[in-house]
């Protein structure tokens, strides 16, 4: 038999499989080495990255942020491809924008007095959370019996740590004068909707829909670069087309769906050959029933497609994955994370970034009005300063709700909520900022702020995702995202020639940059660099 160059597939082409692909090509005597291609099950690259265009302006309806610029490398390419720059505007273009309006549910704008100590709070509980533990003190509450690294806290979830300081937060404020001029909400009810919006922010950055699904200690082991957060100017997709440049025409293959990966995990056994060259040890089954054969195959498909490849019915593996592997798939956190755009009517005044502090779902004061899949929704503001358009994040199940509303039920849902928090004046069209009852001065406008029209993001729903990205859970640990970065088969017996037959990427396969792209971005470096070395090839 004639004996072929290794192969290698490469399943998804979003960040980490592009970048795996464009290491293995621009290493010196690749080409000579083996083969690769990239199998993608959508009509487009980028995956969980996809730029467009929403009323004129530039907009991520995926990855937003570079987490960083001190050392990020999506950071780096930005800048060397110029990126970073653009006429036309761009979503967050000018960062995160300054000094929210706090307002509460019913029309209320809280004094900076009440949002400031809630918040500097809340951000040190976090810092501390994350190993920052010179964010606390004992003047600002006392940690030192109940809190600490070595207590049983590691067995707690970050929603648990939270309410925890909350509640010692209220206990160290006793005797404090009631508010007034805020209607039915107390200090204590303010108080506690202002460390929600932060709570809901914080589902939002890291997928868990419930922060009590959220592993404390694991906090302490993520890692952020240094510097500000920015957004792509020329969009996220300008890295991904960079990286995919200097493929080779048709080693990109859109629309090829894998359904089956077939594997040897006791080492290479007799298999039917392939056009009568020696036989590749994985075999991969499309959904529109062609096959294509390899030696090593790296999968980049999300852990929402992987937690659903390892149900019993699924057959995504065949043979089903070891379970040491299924269990690490299983005990991570993997959520939805949707964001909403929307274009106010041009006959009104442009609206300020607004945080929401809402009453208690079940309280007897919340404004019935409001749809409850907006209630945990921290804020809206413009894309940018002056923009007509407003953005909005949605986590958990009120994101799934979203996915299944249509344009008008969101459009109306939002109207009515953005309504009751900022009334308007026919008059002057300026914002209410007064602390006076919302129903005056929605007499007195008549009218109800319009949206023209919206777009949403839907990733739970996109069976190629089936979700955003990926947290670690309760229960879970940063050894299980090693775990899920282990090639298979685990042990290749002396002798053997088929090692590394299936090889793991993406941002759910690194322990310390999980959930962003420049974790898939060095995960796909790592996994091409294992196989660059197995071939004695200079990796990066």
């Amino acid at each position: 038999m004639v004996v072929k160059k290794p192969r290698i597939v490469i399943i998804g082409a979003g960040m980490a499989g592009l970048t795996a692909a464009n290491t293995l090509y621009t290493s010196p005597g690749s080409e000579e080495s083996f083969e690769v291609c990239v199998v993608e099950g959508g009509n487009r690259i980028g995956g969980r990255i996809n730029t467009s265009e929403f009323c004129g302006d530039r907009i991520e309806m995926g990855a937003t942020w570079i987490h960083g610029i001190g050392g990020s490398p999506i950071h780096k390419i930005a800048q060397e491809i110029n990126s970073l720059e653009s006429e036309q505007p761009w979503e967050c273009m000018d960062g995160f924008l300054d000094d929210p309006a706090t307002i509460a549910e019913n029309g209320y704008e809280l004094n900076p007095s009440i949002v400031e100590p809630v918040t500097s709070f809340f951000n040190k509980l976090m810092d501390f959370a994350k190993g920052v533990e010179e964010g606390l003190s004992k003047e600002d509450i006392d940690f030192s019996d109940n809190i600490t690294r070595e207590s049983p806290l590691g067995k707690l979830s970050v929603g648990s740590f939270l309410r925890k300081g909350l509640d010692t937060y209220w206990g160290s404020k006793k005797g404090q004068e009631e508010l007034k001029g805020y209607g039915n909400w107390t200090r204590k009810s303010l108080e506690e909707a202002i460390f929600a919006i932060h709570e809901n922010t914080q589902r939002t950055y890291t997928s868990a829909g419930d922060l009590q699904t959220l592993d404390y200690n694991a906090e302490s082991e993520y890692r952020m670069f240094p510097g500000e957060e920015i957004t792509i100017a020329k969009g996220y997709m300008s890295i991904i087309n960079f990286i995919a440049s200097v493929l080779p025409s048709g080693s990109i293959q859109l629309g090829r769906k894998v359904a089956k990966i077939e594997w040897q995990p006791e080492g290479h056994r007799e298999l039917e050959s392939e056009n009568g060259h020696d036989s590749r040890p994985v075999k991969l089954h499309f959904s529109d029933g062609s096959i294509m054969w390899a030696d090593h195959v790296i999968v980049t498909v999300s852990l929402g497609v992987l937690k659903s490849g390892i149900q019993e019915n699924s057959g995504m593996f065949d043979p089903q994955l070891p379970n040491f592997k299924k269990e690490a798939i299983s005990r991570l956190g993997y959520g939805v994370v949707n964001k909403l755009f929307l274009q106010l009517s041009p006959n009104h005044d442009r609206i300020p970034y607004l945080q929401m502090a809402f009453h208690r779902p079940e309280s007897e004061f919340r404004n019935q009005k409001i749809p409850w899949w907006i209630r945990k929704t921290a804020y809206m503001c413009p894309i940018y300063g002056n923009s007509s358009v407003l953005i909005s994040w949605f986590a958990g199940k009120e994101a799934l709700e979203l996915e299944s509303l249509d344009d008008e039920e969101v459009i109306s849902g939002v109207s009515t909520t953005i309504s009751s928090f900022l009334p308007y004046s026919q008059n002057n069209g300026k914002n209410s900022n007064s602390h006076g009852n919302l129903d005056s001065v929605e007499s007195s406008s008549g009218r109800e702020l319009k949206f023209t029209k919206c777009l949403k993001s839907k990733w739970a729903n996109d069976p190629l995702f089936l979700g955003s990205y990926s947290y670690v859970a309760a229960g879970s640990s940063g050894e299980d995202l090693d775990t899920m970065a282990m090639p298979l088969p685990k042990h290749t017996n002396f002798g053997s020639n088929s090692p590394l037959q299936i090889l793991f990427a993406g941002e759910a396969t690194h322990r310390t940059h999980y959930s962003t792209t420049h974790g898939a971005y060095f995960s796909g470096i790592r996994e091409a660099n294992r196989l660059l070395q197995h071939y004695n090839c200079n990796g990066v």
